[in-house]
């Protein structure tokens, strides 16, 4: 009974890390669809001005306000480098190269992050951790081998993946001490309006590319932005703010096995065996990764000495 409000605690995080981490995946299948008709800097800026909307009239009905001045320059760095940067290099990046490629270069940023959150957050790179993200690792491997066709890649496409990678694992390390000043929806947000911004100049092609472009389209964009970014993101730093960085970059290694599902069941793209495989090792590191030794649930669960004498 002494450990249900740390355990409690735990159990929200994990949920609101796989309410993200599904969404996310979700992402992937409406980016696929709305990127045929909206340009890659037009995708991202429509996206990131409905989450700005949405989240935004959230944070009014809830009296949010404006962070504090110390949570800025992680909500300044997450919003140029993940919310903006990331946005617009990725949609790119996945017009130059094929989807296994994009899935293999993106998916060096939970390592990246654990690099980053070692050396500058001071996170802990426990053998469990560190045993989890390499089995994931080869899970997106396998992946994106058996995703990839011939002839598909470019050197552009895979500098743009690889700059997405860069700023998702500098977006993660910079907004993680931010969370200690401000709120997860603060963070959020103001993050998001940061990326509008960056956004802008994108402006005039998003109005070209609504007038033209189809109702099912355009509809992707809007979940796009309420779904896998308002949602998404605050549920992500949710999360984030309860554990460290490392731990929850490994979680999105779960990323690539949910898009093989949901592109089966969305869009009849039925995986291979080698497809299959790689998703489980996705799903089966992130697991490792994210387990505990017994050890540490037993030390977890018994008693405190001082709590041990008041029930005696």
């Amino acid at each position: 009974m002494n450990a249900s409000p740390a355990r409690r605690t735990e159990l929200l995080a994990a949920g609101a890390a796989t309410v993200t981490v599904v969404l996310w995946a979700s992402a992937f299948v409406s980016i696929r669809s709305a990127g045929s008709e909206y340009s890659p800097g037009a995708l991202a800026l429509g996206r990131l001005l409905v989450g700005a909307l949405v989240l935004g009239v959230i944070c009014l009905v809830r009296r949010e306000g404006l962070p504090p001045r110390a949570a800025w320059p992680g909500i300044g760095i997450s919003g140029l480098l993940w919310f903006g940067c990331y946005s617009v290099v990725l949609n790119w990046g996945e017009q130059q190269v094929d989807a296994g490629t994009a899935a293999l270069v993106v998916n060096i940023g939970p390592i990246l992050i654990a690099l980053l959150g070692a050396r500058l957050l001071g996170d802990p790179m426990p053998p469990r951790l560190l045993a989890g993200m390499a089995v994931s690792f080869a899970g997106a491997v396998t992946v994106g081998l058996s995703m990839s066709g011939g002839g598909g890649s470019s050197v552009l496409g895979v500098v743009l993946c690889l700059l997405a990678a860069v700023g998702y694992a500098g977006g993660v390390v910079a907004q993680k001490p931010a969370l200690g000043h401000a709120s997860p929806l603060q963070v959020t947000t103001f993050g998001c309006l940061v990326g509008a911004v960056l956004c802008l100049p994108f402006g005039g092609q998003l109005v070209d590319d609504v007038a033209g472009a189809s109702v099912s389209a355009t509809l992707n964009v809007v979940y796009l932005g309420v779904f896998s970014l308002a949602l998404a993101f605050t549920t992500w730093a949710y999360a984030l703010a309860r554990t460290t960085a490392s731990r929850m970059g490994a979680t999105t290694y779960a990323v690539p096995a949910l898009v093989v599902l949901m592109s089966w069941l969305a869009l009849g793209e039925v995986p291979g065996l080698l497809t299959l495989v790689g998703g489980a090792l996705c799903l089966a590191g992130v697991a490792v990764s994210r387990s505990r030794t017994r050890v540490a649930r037993v030390v977890a669960a018994s008693p405190q000495p001082e709590q041990t004498r008041e029930s005696a």
